[in-house]
């Protein structure tokens, strides 16, 4: 199958902002782009491209004062397959993760695991590690979270949602993966776009997601809190411990979002070739 996707995001900036924008696709779907995701600005100025430490790929730019547009419109191949599904997928002991995994384990801006140690395991401990955990952790948060726009807060943390008991993907995510490194299963963040491909349309309608990834056996598995279903067609952008590493845009300044429309739906195939 062939998604279409892209955004349109304004900003209004009072003065010239320096800005970091991570809103490429990830270099591990690269070979699936049919057409290029070419960030597109408004005014034109210079963007520098860079990869994170994470290997996202991030773009600097100078945002003049007044108005700037950022967008982007391609279309990308898709399995069509939902999220892999592996319940007999084991959970490393400790000392047999792989290095690269360990920081997965430890707790971030977000994602506070020092305040939920007790918690986690009082409620978790006795459920058969790997696979049946991290199930077990996402009905938890999928049981426990009401989701709403209205909820959204740029520094809400896991324990602050739980408490609250509310929140938006990101919140789900953050708790999620809290819970997990709590448990001693590496867990990272994920953002990308995740259309209702596959299902009733949502009355919020989705754009940009979050998800996160934990690591069993011997590969990285996609996991969902907040909708606690295989999905189909999610188009990772960016990878990192917490929303912190992934942000869409981070000012080094004052800016105002102005806009913002995000689009990723199934094309035909008789529409696809027409847009080629």
């Amino acid at each position: 199958m062939k998604i279409r996707a892209g955004y349109e995001i304004s900003y209004e900036c009072p003065q010239p902002t320096p800005m970091i924008l991570m809103l490429s696709v990830h270099p591990s779907r690269a070979a699936d782009l049919a057409t290029p995701d070419r960030l597109q600005l408004s005014p034109v100025v210079p963007a520098e491209p860079y990869r994170d430490g994470f290997g996202n790929i991030c773009h600097v730019v100078h945002a003049p004062a007044g108005k700037i547009t950022l967008s982007t419109d391609f279309l990308i191949n898709d399995p069509g397959a939902p999220d892999d599904v592996a319940p007999e997928a084991k959970q490393h002991a400790l000392e047999k993760l792989p290095v690269e995994t360990l920081v997965y384990l430890l707790g971030s801006r977000y994602c506070e695991t020092d305040r939920f140690i007790q918690l986690a395991w009082s409620k978790f401990g006795t459920i058969t590690k790997g696979w049946p955990l991290v199930q077990a952790i996402c009905d938890y948060v999928h049981e426990r979270m009401q989701f709403g726009y209205a909820h959204a807060s740029p520094t809400k943390t896991a324990w602050q949602a739980h408490e609250e008991r509310r929140g938006v993907c990101r919140d789900f995510a953050h708790l999620a993966i809290t819970l997990c490194r709590c448990m001693n299963v590496p867990s990272r963040y994920c953002t990308g776009y995740l259309g209702d491909i596959g299902v009733p349309p949502d009355p919020e309608p989705m754009d940009f997601s979050a998800w996160f990834e934990v690591y069993l056996g011997d590969r990285w598995y996609t996991f969902d809190a907040r909708h606690n279903i295989p999905r189909i067609g999610r188009i990772l952008m960016a990878r990192g411990r917490d929303a912190t590493d992934v942000a869409i845009s981070t000012s080094f300044g004052p800016c105002t979002l102005a806009g913002f429309k995000v689009m990723t739906d199934e094309v035909p195939p008789a529409a696809a070739t027409a847009m080629r």
